[in-house]
């Protein structure tokens, strides 16, 4: 026999819906709340449910099934959704800092201008998301599945991408400054007119990726794949480039002051000129198109031929 159990939300509507729905279903011991809002719902089934507007804290939904559901402005703080299904759930609006979303599958899921500061999705799948506008400062993201996910223009300040897969994902115009995308696979992914000063890129592979006009500054590139990138009037002042590959990759008007260039094979790279290496810092191993040279910043020249 299947055993209502509360779920204290702000509008006594909803909690209504749900009971009397008979489908929200304990299998676990009521955790301990937090705040006069909480409590337990592992593996319930709520897909398709109107929680919007709902007020939770320190909730457990691990498990549960919230598939299509409408969660658009819910506050959802410190709450556990490890392992959930929200595919195509709406959570536009919302905010649940401090919230686990560790496994959980939210693929089409809508989370536009939503806040989720500090959250934690690794493992997650997020492909075909809209985080459009998201506010993600410091959000973990590591090993999360993002393929063609849209994340324009939302803030990703300080958010970990660590051996995340976002591979032609539209990253637009988002804030991505001191965000860690090492090891990473961005194939195809679209930073166009990002803010990306003093991110990670280390080891990644982004062939395909497009850096154009994005602000790169003190950016971290080194042993990263990077064929067919386009760093078109990107701006790579004081970034690090060693030991990537750049065949066929397009830099075309970036700006390389001082970047570092130590080991980098540039040596199928186009759009560069002898001005851009001149600013640049060359070092052992760099190779350079025919007919460039480049040298360190203390003088030394460097040619590939």
């Amino acid at each position: 026999m299947h055993r209502a159990f509360p779920i204290a939300v702000s509008t006594a509507g909803i909690l209504f819906s749900l009971l009397s729905a008979g489908q929200v279903v304990a299998r676990d011991r009521e955790v301990a709340r937090q705040t006069s809002f909480g409590g337990s719902c592992i593996s319930c089934e709520l897909a398709g449910r109107n929680l919007s507007g709902a007020r939770i804290a320190g909730a457990n939904f691990s498990g549960a099934n919230l598939t299509g559901a409408n969660l658009r402005g819910a506050r959802l703080h410190a709450s556990n959704f490890t392992g959930a299904d929200l595919t195509k759930a709406d959570l536009s609006d919302a905010a649940m800092s401090g919230a686990n979303f560790t496994g959980a599958n939210l693929t089409g899921a809508r989370l536009h201008s939503t806040e989720v500061m500090g959250v934690s999705f690794t493992g997650a799948t997020l492909s075909m998301a809209d985080l459009s506008e998201a506010e993600t400062s410091g959000a973990t993201f590591r090993k999360t599945v993002m393929i063609d996910a849209d994340l324009r223009s939302a803030n990703l300040k300080g958010a970990s991408f660590e051996q995340a897969d976002l591979s032609s994902a539209d990253l637009r115009e988002a804030n991505a400054s001191g965000a860690n995308f090492s090891r990473a696979r961005l194939t195809g992914a679209n930073f166009q007119s990002a803010g990306l000063r003093g991110a990670g890129f280390g080891r990644v592979e982004a062939s395909g990726v497009s850096f154009r006009d994005a602000r790169m500054n003190g950016a971290s590139l080194s042993f990263g794949e990077f064929a067919s990138a386009s760093f078109r009037s990107a701006d790579l002042t004081g970034a690090n480039l060693s030991n990537s590959r750049f065949y066929r990759a397009d830099f075309r008007d970036a700006d390389l002051s001082r970047a570092g260039l130590t080991g980098a094979d540039l040596s199928g790279a186009t759009g560069l000129t002898q001005s851009q290496i001149d600013d640049a810092c060359a070092g052992p191993g760099t190779q350079l198109p025919r007919g460039l040279v480049g040298r360190t910043c203390t003088g030394f020249r460097y040619s590939s031929r």
